[in-house]
């Protein structure tokens, strides 16, 4: 149930992200934002278990799903403008 809820938590983030995150580079269309926002919750889940927050069978809140969504929309601006230079 825990990866369930981490990829419902990481389709909202994803959304919330695309929205603080808003710029040329940010991926367009809703399922990859989506899909990105699902990766940034498992990153953000990664790290907070390594870094001792959430408990080995704990996810990322929205809060912090939110911010591992961010962060992978940043890498993905970075990756993408560097491919059309």
């Amino acid at each position: 149930m825990s990866i369930i809820w981490t990829i419902i938590i990481g389709f909202v983030a994803g959304v919330i992200a695309k929205f603080l995150m808003p710029g040329p580079n940010e991926p367009q269309g809703f399922v990859l934002t989506a899909i990105l926002g699902i990766v940034g919750a498992f990153v953000a889940t990664w790290l907070g278990q390594a870094l001792g927050w959430y408990g080995p069978d704990q996810g990322a809140g929205l809060i912090g799903a939110v911010v591992g969504a961010v962060i992978v929309l940043a890498v993905w601006g970075m990756i993408s403008k560097n491919r059309r230079a």
